[in-house]
This record gives structure tokens, C-alpha cells and sequence, in this order.
């Protein structure tokens, strides 16, 4: 920090509370990353708001004094979204956690950007609503966060992604303006879309007015086994192929089903090479069940269990919420790519990535969103063996551009961050990178929200700005 450092503090106390601005070394590295714990940089305070006013002039000051501003929620994120790489102020939102309003009759719900995802949910499951994106980690993982990466889960298949339910923003720009868009807004060109996604770059997100959806009259969900992970894939394609959208198509292979059972002990069929948890719901669900047992039958499934009643339900989609967490009875350190592909091409993406993982001599977990066709391949490892370390940052390249080259993209769900930045280069042209930065100089003219994400502006491999990540000392890039 600079010399002004403690009047800069001070002034920062006096706006948001003494104990909300950290600078103990301790506190500090708290904040280091986010779920991808493999990149870690540890920022030079932390600021803690608990107002849209108190963010407002917060970010006035910071700009007026050139540091860097990375948005935080509750550091679920899987891409080094919120990670600190060119050091400045961690700005946590966790404080901001209401949920305003809850209008059933416009079926909407008006929340602060710390609001966690299932808290919507609950202050919504009076009116027989609920928010519909619904991230594995959605107990924790705040309404920013999901905004910021436009966060999925496995109802995304029929309900959509986060920014299908987001109508309206309101928050702080780099100039330190509180700004609305969309149905906060007073007309003009809607950017609320452009906000969703675009990974604290842009625009500090403060409030959200979010679209609520009807829960379902009748839900029905079933768990299967096949003998191979090909036929389990090639019976998801077959039930879309049937004109029928279920609810939620999650596949878990199995080594994954293993060390769920290991963890859980729910009875599951060990043997089988992958695992299926369908959803139907609402209107129509009969026939749609027959068409759904006939695919799966014709790819040779072992057994098909409907559940009975809903704590069965949450019986089968316990296995897969906790599914990652499970997988750290096999190794310490898990690395979780989300890239996606056609969902017709799901059998040759899962050879493809079993074939990578042998190459490079790693255990590679994968439980997919097969619905929509992405994949959740986790690579699990020892963070202190470099050569482990190496071998798994070459890995996820070649998974990654696997994807690309089956006709998908880099990310499904958890965003570029810093983990996929550098491929950005391999799916867009120079023109269609330069023309985001445009977008980005046109809302942060000094590069002061969020830098070194999303967007490929690093010169050479390992020119990361004030702090060094590990993936680019280990010449991986």
C-alpha cells in the first residue's frame, strides 16, 4: 500500500464501521481465494458494506486513489472470480444479506446482493414460489455471486440460467453512481443481461429484483444405473430426442458414486459405471414416464427406482448436492471444470476427458448437468506435489479445448475468472475480444473492477499484475 495507507483506512473505517475494514494479515488471507483454491493472492484490505450508500462511497474513494476493486459474496465461486490477482480491496457483501420483499402477486422477490440463493427461496415457499436457479452450492452462495457468473444448477435444463430470472439491477458504477437497469430503471436500452455474467467487471450489483416460479403440483424423480457411462449418456440424449424436457438430467460416474457412498452410505448400487437422477414435473408427467423408462431400457439400464415419496426425493438428490464434497475422502484438493458440449456429443466428450486423465496420470471425478450438456470434471490432486499440480492445469487446457472442439464453450456455469481466461483467446477472435473490451473501458474506464478477469489482457503467460499465481510459475501456460 501506498503512503497515504492509514489515512486511506481511516477514511474507510469512518464509512463503513472500525471493525469492518481488515487489514490483519491473518483476516487477510482469509480472503485469498475463492473455491478454486488453487490460485491464491491475498488483497491489501478488506472492506465490508452494509448499504448500497456505504458501497457508493466507498468506491469513490478507492477509485480517487487508483486501487483495485473485486467484488466477494460468499466465496463459493469455482474460477477465481473473487481472488484478489492485482491486489487492491476485497469489497464483501455478505452484510447486504435481506431479502427486501416478496410481491406474489407479480411473483418477484426484491433481495440485497448478499441474500443467499436458498434464502430466496424460503422467505418465497409461503406463496408456493421459489427461485429456480439452484446452484449445488446454493446454502451459501449469494444472489451476487450467481448474478456475477450467471449461475446454473441441475433444474437449468427446463428452468434456465440465472439471468432468465433477473429483471431488474440496481448498484454502484466505477464513477461511484448508484445506477439501475432494467425494471429498476426508467426506460432506455435494458442492460440488465449484459450485468449478468459479465463477473464484477462492469458494475457493483447491490439489489436484484428476481423472477419467482410456481413449484410444481407433482414432482416425480427417479435414480438409475447403468453398465457404462456411454449408454447412461446415450440415454439422455434418446429421452430429450423424445420431445420430453424433464425437470433436472444429472449423471455421476463412478468413482464418484463411491465416495458418495462412502460418505453417506444411501445403498447405492456400487457396481454400476454411472448413476442417473431424472426430475419430472408439473402437467403430464405420465406420459412423459413412459417414454422416460422406455429410453432407459433401451440402453440396457440395471435398475430404475422412482422415489416414493419426497424423502426419497431428497434422498436421491442428496447424492449428488454433496457429491464434491464427498470426493475429498480421495484426495485433498479438487480442480472443477464446467465446460459444455452438445449433449449429442456427451459419450465422445466423456471418452475424450477418461483418455486425458490417463495421459496425464490423474483421477479424474466427473458428475454432469447431462441435460444441457454441461460437465463437471473434477481433477483431484496433492496442491503441494508442483508436478501434480502441473499436470493438472495441462489437463484442464486439453479438456477444455476438447470441449471447444466438440462444438461447446468454456464455461457452463462458474464463470472465467482467472482459471479460463487465457483460453478465451481459443474460442473468440481478436475482434470479438476486442470489442468486450470496449464494453469494459465504456464502464470502467480505469480498470479498476475486477481486474485481470474474464477478458485476456496479459501480455505473456505469468503477467498477472501484484501477485504471482501458481499457475504461472509452474509453466503451464
Amino acid at each position: 500500500m501506498s503512503t497515504f495507507a492509514k489515512t486511506l483506512i481511516d477514511q474507510l473505517k469512518d464509512i463503513v464501521g472500525a471493525d469492518y475494514v481488515l487489514t490483519d494479515k491473518l483476516d487477510l488471507a482469509l480472503y485469498e481465494s475463492d473455491a478454486e483454491t488453487l490460485d491464491i493472492a491475498v488483497p491489501d484490505l478488506v472492506v465490508l458494506p452494509a448499504s448500497i450508500e456505504q458501497t457508493q462511497a466507498v468506491v469513490r474513494l478507492l477509485s480517487a486513489a487508483n486501487i483495485p476493486m473485486t467484488a466477494r459474496g460468499a466465496g463459493t465461486g469455482l474460477s477465481g472470480g473473487s481472488t484478489c490477482v492485482h491486489g487492491g480491496a476485497s469489497l464483501v457483501f455478505t452484510r447486504m444479506s435481506r431479502v427486501l420483499a416478496v410481491d406474489p402477486y407479480e411473483r418477484v422477490a426484491h433481495v440485497q446482493v448478499g441474500a443467499t440463493n436458498v434464502s430466496v427461496s424460503k422467505a418465497a415457499n409461503k406463496y408456493g414460489l421459489y427461485f429456480a436457479p439452484d446452484p449445488s452450492s446454493q446454502i451459501a452462495s449469494t444472489i451476487g455471486g450467481n448474478i456475477a457468473e450467471n449461475a446454473g444448477g441441475p433444474h437449468t435444463l427446463k428452468y434456465g440460467m440465472t439471468t432468465h430470472h433477473v429483471l431488474a439491477l440496481r448498484g454502484v458504477d466505477s464513477r461511484g453512481e448508484i445506477v439501475e437497469f432494467g425494471g429498476f430503471g426508467r426506460g432506455g436500452v435494458d442492460l440488465t443481461s449484459l450485468m449478468v455474467g459479465s463477473e464484477g467487471t462492469l458494475f457493483l450489483v447491490q439489489e436484484a429484483l428476481l423472477r419467482l416460479t410456481a413449484r410444481a403440483s407433482r414432482v416425480e424423480t427417479l435414480l438409475a444405473y447403468f453398465p457404462t457411462v456411454g449408454q447412461c449418456g446415450q440415454a439422455v440424449s434418446d429421452i430429450v430426442a423424445q420431445g420430453v424436457i424433464p425437470a433436472a438430467m444429472e449423471m455421476i460416474d463412478k468413482l464418484t458414486l463411491n465416495a458418495v457412498e462412502d460418505y453417506l452410505k444411501l445403498g447405492l448400487n456400487r457396481e454400476a459405471a454411472a448413476l442417473l437422477i431424472i426430475e419430472l414435473d408439473g402437467d403430464g408427467i405420465d406420459a412423459a414416464h413412459a417414454i422416460v423408462q422406455n429410453c432407459l431400457e433401451a440402453n440396457q439400464v440395471i435398475s430404475v427406482n422412482w422415489a416414493k415419496d419426497e424423502a426419497e426425493r431428497m434422498r436421491i438428490w442428496k447424492a449428488r448436492k454433496l457429491s464434491f464434497g464427498a470426493l475429498g475422502r480421495i484426495a485433498p484438493h479438487g480442480y472443477v471444470l464446467d465446460g459444455v458440449i452438445p449433449r449429442s456429443r456427451l459419450a465422445e466428450a466423456i471418452d475424450g476427458i477418461a483418455k486425458i486423465g490417463e495421459r496425464f496420470g490423474l483421477t479424474i471425478a466427473n458428475v454432469y448437468h447431462a441435460g444441457d450438456g454441461n460437465l463437471h470434471p473434477c481433477m483431484l490432486y496433492h496442491r503441494e506435489n508442483l508436478d501434480e499440480v502441473k499436470r493438472v492445469m495441462m489437463a484442464g487446457k486439453e479438456i477444455l479445448s476438447l470441449c471447444v472442439a466438440l462444438g461447446g464453450t468454456l464455461s457452463g456455469e462458474h464463470g472465467i475468472g482467472i482459471e479460463k481466461v487465457e483460453e478465451m483467446q481459443t474460442l473468440l477472435s481478436g475482434d470479438d475480444l476486442a470489442f468486450m473490451g470496449q464494453i469494459k473501458e465504456a464502464f470502467d474506464r480505469d480498470g479498476l473492477f475486477n481486474p485481470g478477469k474474464l477478458l485476456p489482457s496479459l501480455k505473456r503467460c505469468g503477467e498477472s499484475g501484484a501477485r504471482p499465481l501458481i499457475r504461472h510459475t509452474i509453466s503451464a501456460c
